[in-house]
Order: structure tokens, then C-alpha cells, then sequence
């Protein structure tokens, strides 16, 4: 058999070039200029409402120049692993930094978001451990369970019960490591910490939470721990900085000796290149605007409330959002993308979110906002979903 078959076979494959041939294909869309709030796609120009640039920093000039010094002065890679050649004295700076700003001895940064997990959980979840997951978790954290030697176990989403019922099924003597988001990236929801930390307390497990869209958004920016008053009751703490840092990286923050193991351990980071100087010193940046600017924080999540206000007047289901991100959840595949293009038409960018990335019968456009969303953009907005909600004969069944 030829190995290749799949290729030619794959129905996704197929359905997305069916998708491009009727001029309804949402992803994969280079675009030609961006403003942070507003993209130009060819002549096409859009509001962005589907951007992780949570705190609109990717176009804050210290930012900007911190990248262009960094690069001017180190040049645009390390060309090595952090374990040999590769590690700069900006690195550990801004290792301190983030470990002091979550609330931890240490940290770790590695060079994606992704990566960060796929090393962590690997390297801590050894033979005879088990890791217990949420099933609405990244597939990052997915990803990292399946590379681990450990055993994985997988709950409920937020299901406090199920957790409880899935620890007490796992033996009392065996290393046991929950890994949850701290805000689930397609719902928006944030995940129930105190609930969670009472459970690991009862079942002797550690806790790891994945703050990738949490840091920058709860807890003064210091993520989901911070949020409810339990950094010390977090054994570790990740993120990226892909998001609210206008980067490309991530950490791992815990206990000084956690990290030292994650450290000589996790081979994603022992075998990758490091972050670049341009990187490092945006993410650095990036924090320091977060700390000297806690008004965009407090902004996003204004806009947040008021998106899923309007949404929900205007008949809309926006699902448990707590946050930023907004789900606009429509309920079948080919009416999301419908509801993508027409936006897209009236100049309005979401992310259209279908089967496999969620249950068929919940099928959204995920939309997320910026804290440099003006108002009038916000006006303009809701008044495209105004139009939306009238195609899809929502009228009348607002709140």
C-alpha cells in the first residue's frame, strides 16, 4: 500500500477544496497589510475581531523598537540550542522577569507556545504517572500527553465531579498531574481554579495551567492564578507569547528545582534553537507595557462585556464567555461559514470554528477583541451582525 494514498483520499482535503472552489474557504488567508485592529486582504479592508493581539500590543512603538534594537544588535537568530551556544543574557533577564510577574521562583522560555507544553508535560509525566486533562484542554496539551511514557486520563470540561471521580480511580501512590487551561480559547470560559486546587489537594496531584490566553487578560495580566487569589496553590504556571505578549514563545514558571528538571529534560527545548533576540525582546517589552499601562487590561475585558451584551441582544448564543474571546455560536458547519462570508463581505474578520475543532452541533465564529478596538469600530461591528442576525431570522429572540 502506498503510504501517500491517504493523501489523495483524505475527505478533509477534499471538502476544503470544495470549499475554495465555491469562494467559501475561510483559512489559510495571507493578508496583505495589518494595522492590528483593521487587515487589508488584496483591496479588501476588515475590522479584525479574530486576533489573539489581546492587548493590541504588536503595534506599540516601545515594542516595535525593542524588536528592532535587539535585532540591530544580536542579529535575527542565536543559530543554537539554549543547552549549548544558544542562550543570551536577554533570555535569563527575561526568565526573572516573567517568574517575578506570575508569582514563581523560576522560569523557562522556550521558543513556541506550543513547544512549552509538548516539553513540560513530557518530560514530568514519566512511566507509571499519570496526566489528567480537560477535554475541551489545547491540542498542545493533547500533543504533550501522548509524547509522555505516563498514562492519560481526561474529564468532563469543568465537570468538577467527573475530575473527582476520574482521581479517585488512579492509584493513591501513583505521581498524578492535572493540566488545565486557564481560559479555554474557544469558549472563553475560565476554568474553575478553586475547585480544581481543592481536588488536587484531596487526590495528592499537582497542578499545571496553561494561561496561554489568560496572562495579559486575568488577574492584573498575571494570568488565571492570580485571578482567583492562588499562585501559590499552581505548582506551574505556562504561557506564550504569541498573544497579549505580541511575540512568538513561551514559559514555564514553578518552583526553582521543577524548573531545573524541566530544563535538562524537556527535549523540545534541549533540541530546538532559541527564541530570537527580536522575540525576546519584544515578549520583554511587552510586559513592561503591561505593568505601566494596566489600562488596556482593564479596557479588553470592558469590550469583552460589552461584545456579549450586544450579541445577546441581538438573539446570538456567545455560550459561558467570561473574557475577551467571544464564541458566536451558530450550530452547523455550513451555516458558520456562510455567517463567516457574509461578515468577510461586510468587512468583518472572525475565525470560522467547524468539526474537528468542535462538536457538530456547535459550530461558531470565534471572535476576540483588542484593547485598541475603538468604539466606532466596535459600532460597526454590531451593526454587521445586526445585519447577520436578520439573515439568520434571529430578530426578536434577544434578551
Amino acid at each position: 500500500m502506498d503510504i501517500f494514498g491517504k493523501c489523495y483520499t483524505d475527505v478533509l482535503t477534499r471538502r476544503a477544496k470544495e470549499a475554495m472552489e465555491a469562494g467559501l474557504y475561510p483559512y489559510f488567508i495571507p493578508l496583505s497589510d495589518t494595522e492590528a485592529t483593521e487587515v487589508t486582504i488584496g483591496d479588501h479592508r476588515l475590522i479584525m475581531i479574530g486576533s489573539n493581539n489581546y492587548l493590541g500590543l504588536t503595534m506599540h512603538p516601545k515594542v516595535r523598537q525593542a524588536a528592532i534594537e535587539a535585532t540591530e544588535h544580536f542579529g535575527p537568530s542565536c543559530t543554537g540550542s539554549p543547552f549549548l551556544n544558544g542562550t543570551l543574557e536577554l533570555h535569563l533577564e527575561l526568565r526573572r522577569r516573567l517568574a517575578e510577574f506570575v508569582g514563581k521562583e523560576a522560569a523557562l522560555v522556550f521558543s513556541t507556545g506550543m513547544q512549552v507544553n509538548l516539553g513540560t508535560i513530557s518530560a514530568v509525566v514519566g512511566r507509571g504517572d499519570f496526566v489528567i486533562t480537560d477535554k475541551d484542554d489545547h491540542a498542545s496539551i493533547v500533543d504533550g500527553c501522548r509524547l509522555a511514557f505516563g498514562t492519560t486520563r481526561r474529564f468532563n470540561h469543568s465537570d468538577m465531579e467527573h475530575l473527582d471521580r476520574v482521581l479517585s480511580g488512579i492509584p493513591e501512590d501513583a505521581g498524578k498531574l492535572v493540566v488545565v487551561d486557564g481560559v479555554y480559547s474557544m469558549g472563553g470560559d475560565i476554568a474553575p481554579l478553586p475547585e480544581i486546587v481543592a481536588l488536587c489537594k484531596k487526590h495528592g496531584a499537582r497542578l499545571m495551567v496553561d494561561d496561554a490566553h489568560s496572562v495579559g487578560i486575568l488577574g492584573g495580566g498575571r494570568g488565571t492564578a492570580a485571578h482567583f487569589g492562588l499562585t501559590d496553590e499552581v505548582d506551574l504556571i505556562m504561557g506564550t507569547f504569541s498573544k497579549s505578549f505580541a511575540s512568538l514563545g513561551g514559559f514555564i514558571a514553578g518552583d526553582a528545582d521543577v524548573i531545573d528538571f524541566i530544563k535538562y529534560h524537556a527535549r523540545t527545548l534541549i533540541f530546538s534553537a532559541s527564541i530570537t533576540p527580536a522575540s525576546t525582546a519584544a515578549a520583554m517589552a511587552s510586559l513592561e507595557v503591561m505593568q505601566e499601562e494596566p489600562e488596556r487590561i482593564a479596557r479588553v475585558n470592558q469590550i469583552g462585556e460589552r461584545m456579549r451584551n450586544e450579541y445577546r441582544k441581538l438573539g446570538f448564543n456567545v455560550g459561558v464567555s467570561e473574557t475577551p474571546i467571544v464564541p458566536v455560536i451558530i450550530g452547523d458547519d455550513i451555516p458558520t461559514i456562510l455567517a463567516w462570508k457574509t461578515l468577510y463581505d461586510a468587512g468583518v474578520y472572525t475565525n470560522p470554528v467547524v468539526p474537528p475543532g468542535v462538536p457538530p452541533e456547535s459550530s461558531r465564529l470565534r471572535t476576540s477583541y483588542m484593547a485598541t478596538h475603538t468604539d466606532e469600530q466596535l459600532d460597526r461591528v454590531v451593526a454587521a451582525f445586526a445585519e447577520l442576525a436578520k439573515m439568520l431570522a434571529l430578530e426578536g429572540k434577544g434578551e
